[in-house]
């Protein structure tokens, strides 16, 4: 690189860097962040679970919830509940293997309990609901208890919302939205879940 060029990115890169510590400086408040990680690709629950070993490794407290998925094995599950991490687990597997509407909405409710309890303890840092856009979008909790929940719950706990199709109300509630999109999946090839990677 000439060095005229090494000028011209080092001025660029001083004008980032000067943009940034704005923001920096500018990013005051201190409060729990409430995040919704959404969309139709892979990695929004192993997302939220990254979050929350990130959590932990700085010693402080998590919780999970998770909706749907509990029949499978979980490696981030095997790990963290280890580490000391309470795991709320909705054991009812996916809707479309029970079919069983009755079933499902109390199975949702019961885990949705525990959850409620998470939200209301100060000594969680983090509370990971994970899976929870589908119980709102089967209505199988009540959107306006899970709002309510969430709004009141304590100023320094953060949570993590993960699942397709989060509703309107919960992404414009939330301080930090992602979306995942798919561009590409193993299994639309016929690969099959592989431990370790998709479990």
């Amino acid at each position: 690189m000439s060095e005229h060029n090494q000028d011209k990115h080092k001025a660029r890169q001083q004008k980032v860097k000067e943009q940034v510590d704005a923001k920096i400086e500018q990013a005051q408040q201190e409060k729990g962040i409430l995040q919704v990680i959404t969309g139709n690709g892979k990695g929004k629950s192993t997302s939220g679970f990254g979050t929350v070993a990130r959590c932990v490794g700085h010693g402080m407290n998590a919780a999970v919830v998770q909706f749907i998925k509990g029949m499978w094995e979980c490696g981030e599950r095997n790990l963290l509940e280890r580490a000391g991490v309470p795991f709320a687990v909705m054991k009812t597997g996916f809707t479309w293997e029970t079919q069983n509407r009755e079933t499902d909405t109390q199975a949702a409710q019961a885990t949705w309990q525990q959850a409620k309890q998470w939200l209301q303890d100060d000594s969680i840092d983090l509370v990971l609901l994970d899976e929870l856009t589908y119980m709102v979008s089967y209505d199988y909790l009540d959107l306006d208890e899970v709002i309510t929940a969430l709004e009141n719950r304590p100023a320094m706990q953060s949570v993590i919302i993960t699942g397709r199709g989060a509703h309107r109300r919960l992404t414009e509630l939330a301080d930090t939205v992602s979306e995942v999109r798919n561009v590409k999946h193993a299994f639309e090839a016929g690969i099959k879940a592989q431990k370790g990677f998709d479990f």
